[in-house]
């Protein structure tokens, strides 16, 4: 079926649509992972925008039941060079093409996704269509010109949790805490808000021994401090970070008080709560091989990155970069000099992508033990 992918600055790709007909749009970005792609479908990052996977061939060991980072797929569309029909994979439940048409997300294969990726790092992320419906080039590229900017939407509260969850065993456990919540004592309380989090987050959080119970962005500060939390923790999420004024203030507050972490959107709360800035990058980061410096160690790892928005604390005097991007000398990790609050860029979770930066769990709990004095 013949499918159109046109952008907002008129450059438009003819190819075929392997999920069937429709019509989707969103911020168009592009990912250079080799693999991982069931991973990206379902992290909720990538909400809003379709994703071009610089990689030729995708689907080839299909969909499994262990590799899911959320509950469903999150982006907007698909846009890969060739989708493998047939997958060789003993785990796989489903092909990858059967897997977006049930999400009913579409997916377009047979454009040359080098030309689009170079034409994206050229000219910078955009807005785009996919569609079957309408095959008149310009007006898809006057229907793209109509779609949000990702500047100024708030994403993440389309993807947070709608009620509280502790995560045990590796598994959501739906919990009501209107008249408190009783916690095991099996280790440190952690509250962990969620903003669009990764599952594999939540796993290497256990993993270290936290108890960790999830909330809603929608929180207050009292709801959270009522809850009696050793610690808390920031996750992910996609949009802008500038307009998440009641994050904004939360975390604020609560960063004063307890021991605090966060990864790719809890960073950019975190710094933003500190006093630093937002800005937008041009086709931000997006993949498994972006290495970063570890400003302590002085050791390079190779990092899985999400994100489109970066922070700036040149001029907060009170943190410190802990990471920085090499390919753009971009900041990737901050922590505050005199308090237990520790933030990085990337996603050290991996799910996709090289497990290097794994270290960063180990490294909140022995803050969080320090503090709690054990």
């Amino acid at each position: 079926m013949k499918a159109i992918l046109a952008l907002e600055d008129g450059t438009w790709f003819e190819g075929t649509s392997f999920t069937g007909p429709g019509e989707t749009g969103g911020e168009t970005i592009f990912n250079t992972g080799m693999t991982g792609y069931q991973e990206v479908l379902t992290d909720p990052s990538y909400t809003g925008q379709m994703v071009c996977m610089t990689y030729p061939l995708i689907g080839n060991y299909g969909i499994t039941k262990e590799d899911n980072e959320s509950s469903k797929v999150h982006v907007a569309g698909f846009i890969v060079k060739e989708c493998c029909k047939k997958p060789s994979n003993w785990r796989s439940v489903i092909s990858l093409p059967d897997y977006l048409k049930e999400a009913g997300v579409i997916g377009i294969e047979g454009i040359d996704t080098r030309a689009l990726t170079r034409h994206l790092r050229i000219n910078g992320a955009m807005r785009g269509i996919i569609s079957t419906e309408e095959t008149d080039p310009a007006k898809l590229v006057e229907k793209a010109k109509k779609i949000p900017t990702m500047e100024g939407r708030n994403l993440a509260d389309q993807v947070t949790s709608t009620s509280c969850y502790a995560w045990r065993e590796n598994k959501p456990v739906p919990v009501d805490v209107t008249s408190g919540y009783k916690w095991s004592g099996k280790g440190p309380k952690l509250v962990l808000i969620d903003y669009g989090v990764k599952w594999n987050i939540l796993r290497l959080l256990e993993d270290q021994g936290f108890e960790v119970l999830s909330v809603p962005s929608s929180y207050s500060e009292k709801q959270i401090r009522d809850l009696g939390p050793d610690a808390i923790f920031l996750s992910n999420g996609p949009g802008d970070p500038g307009v998440l004024d009641h994050a904004i203030k939360t975390v604020r507050a609560l960063c004063q008080d307890f021991p605090t972490a966060g990864i790719c959107l809890g960073h950019q709360l975190l710094g933003l709560a500190l006093g630093g800035k937002t800005f937008k990058l041009k086709f931000g980061h997006h993949g498994c091989n972006q290495p970063v410096l570890d400003m302590e160690s002085q050791k390079i790892e190779i990092s899985s990155q999400n994100h489109g928005f970066c922070v700036d604390i040149s001029e907060c005097s009170d943190l410190i970069m802990t990471h920085k991007n090499l390919n753009d000398e971009t900041l990737e990790g901050f922590a505050h000099k005199s308090k237990p609050i520790i933030a990085i860029q990337f996603h050290p979770e991996a799910a996709p992508g090289p497990r290097d930066s794994e270290y960063f769990f180990a490294r909140f709990r022995n803050l969080v033990k320090e503090a709690l004095g054990k």
